[in-house]
């Protein structure tokens, strides 16, 4: 009763993508999304062929897209021997159903994906709970679909037939695991506090932001250590912390588990656990990926989360990484969909003013501005430092 992951030791699945243009989500949003959902396939283990958008007043409610465009999807499938067929938007059970028996290949939605990302990276006891619990969470309204090659064998009055009865015996067996998980989740979130209540009294400061926009990357360079980074999404789901010593300055340094939109609600509660870091932070430092053309949507998105996380407003410090891949032309990744051009000059200048020269423009992979990034800090978590002891003797 499992999801199943993508195989990484197999040979790549080849995938077709599929989205909606709607009078809510533009053509320039939409494929900034399936552009996205691309790099989660990716991460995933799979190969995208090809994608496919459909402009509509709003998504069918029987298969999502038009029957035509279905159509059109299942014969380029059957052409290409494509394996699976991924939606960018969260898909009911009906629709799975109706989805699947047209295009006869493996139908999951972007939410599904994400799960299941999250299995393949959940390395912790703490964080493959969490996966597990919100896999799980997801899995139960959709069980009818997993018993519907039994529909035919269900009796008449007074009989319910084999496919009816698995799926309560099954549902009942989740829901049991559920509460179990739950009360695991409790117990380690308690471990979890005491373990947060003993580091002491020592300033914290937590990387937040969109994910792989170098959160961890920045954590290596800052606490000299080892955190594993690279060019995928959800590197990493544990909160990591090191202590770090500026200038004779210790602190606590976090790293949190990267934000994405549409996140499938069930990891967003799953997950807020191991955002208590953020929470109990004194400063958080948004690291925004500048060199993406929607680096202000994701800047938003974080915003939003963050704002839902915790409801009081914190120091926050944003860092603008990336600035060695920055390129303000047509062909670069720096230019802006909506067909601005703008100068890194200009953007600092524009940025600079917004956020009251709260802000830093670096380059973790080159270390460009490091060494000016670190004063920043000092300056900061000093701050926070004298206003908490304002009575200690500062020997730093």
């Amino acid at each position: 009763m499992e999801i199943g992951h993508f195989n990484s030791n197999k040979k790549a699945e080849k995938a077709v993508l599929i989205g909606v243009i709607t009078q809510e989500q533009s053509e320039s949003m939409t494929k900034e999304y399936i552009d996205e959902l691309e790099f989660l396939a990716h991460t995933a283990g799979a190969t995208t062929k090809r994608k496919f958008l459909q402009k509509v007043d709003k998504p069918q409610n029987k298969t999502y897209i038009g029957k035509g465009k279905l159509q059109e999807v299942k014969a380029y499938i059957d052409a290409h021997s494509i394996d699976i067929a991924i939606f960018d938007d969260e898909l009911s059970p009906s629709q799975l159903r109706n989805i699947e028996a047209v295009l006869d290949i493996k139908v999951i939605d972007r939410n599904h994906l994400i799960l299941d990302i999250f299995a393949s990276r959940a390395q912790t006891a703490h964080a493959k709970t969490q996966v597990e619990l919100a896999q799980l969470q997801y899995l139960l309204p959709r069980l009818t679909k997993m018993w519907s090659h039994l529909d035919r064998q269900k009796g008449g009055i007074g009989m319910r037939g084999t496919g009816e009865t698995q799926i309560e015996a099954d549902r009942r067996i989740i829901q049991h695991k559920i509460t179990t998980l739950k009360e695991k989740l409790k117990k380690i979130d308690k471990q979890m506090s005491v373990q947060r209540g003993n580091r002491g009294e020592l300033v914290r400061v937590s990387l937040v932001g969109y994910t792989n926009t170098g959160k961890s990357t920045i954590m290596n360079l800052l606490s000299k250590s080892q955190v594993f980074a690279e060019n995928k999404l959800f590197a990493t789901l544990d909160t990591t912390v090191r202590k770090v010593v500026i200038d004779n300055l210790p602190f606590l340094l976090s790293d949190t588990v990267g934000f994405i939109r549409k996140l499938p609600h069930q990891l967003v509660e799953s997950f807020k656990s191991t955002l208590d870091e953020v929470r109990e932070s004194d400063i958080l430092i948004h690291v925004l990926d500048i060199s993406h053309p929607y680096f202000e949507d994701q800047f938003n998105v974080v915003n939003e989360t963050l704002a839902e996380i915790d409801k009081n407003e914190k120091k926050t410090f944003v860092v603008f990484n990336k600035i060695d891949a920055y390129n303000p032309s047509p062909e670069s990744v720096g230019y802006h969909p909506e067909g601005k051009t703008f100068a890194l000059a200009e953007l600092k200048q524009t940025w600079m003013s917004k956020l009251n020269d709260q802000c830093i423009f670096i380059s973790a992979k080159d270390k460009t501005n490091i060494d000016e990034f670190k004063a920043i800090i000092y300056k900061e978590v000093r701050a926070v430092f004298e206003k908490r002891y304002p009575y200690h003797h500062f020997l730093y």
